[in-house]
């Protein structure tokens, strides 16, 4: 079975909804506001260029399943890594690398030339795949939120 990838529209929301739904670390990511419909509409319209799908092609001529996603954009300075996920049934394939590799080469088409990325601490699969891919930890800064809407949770 190959995989392709292939930029994120919004018609994939449901699909990459419910493959968010099938790890637990992905799962505790995501809130009702930014990762709902319109949330990731909006993001998109904002990063048009830079979101990724895995998608797998058996050759038979069935329809493709949504199997990793990357969503990355840009402030014009800096990129970010806000999600990716591979379903756990097609983890160890290369699938997170060729989804990594196919963002940044599109944030440096825009001209970024620094990215991060944010890892839950025990996430311990996660945080040595980005070690692999050359992401560096960052213990000189503290990250800060402040929720602006009762919906979103402030988080730990």
């Amino acid at each position: 079975m190959g995989i392709s990838v292939r930029p994120v529209t919004i018609d994939d929301y449901d699909e990459i909804f419910k493959l968010w739904n099938s790890t637990e670390q992905s799962k505790k990511a995501l809130n009702p506001v930014d990762d709902s419909r319109e949330g990731i509409a909006r993001y998109l319209r904002r990063n048009p260029d830079t979101c990724f799908l895995a998608v797998t092609n058996d050759g038979l001529g069935n329809a493709p399943e949504v199997v990793g996603v990357i969503l990355t954009g840009h402030d014009g300075r800096r990129g970010i890594i806000h999600h990716m996920c591979v379903h756990p049934s097609f983890r160890r394939q290369g699938i997170a690398g060729m989804l990594v590799k196919k963002a940044e080469a599109a944030l440096k088409a825009e001209g970024i030339n620094k990215i991060f990325g944010l890892v839950f601490k025990d996430n311990d699969p996660a945080n040595s795949f980005w070690e692999s891919q050359g992401y560096t930890l960052r213990t000189n800064l503290n990250y800060r939120n402040k929720s602006l809407n009762d919906k979103v949770p402030q988080g730990e």
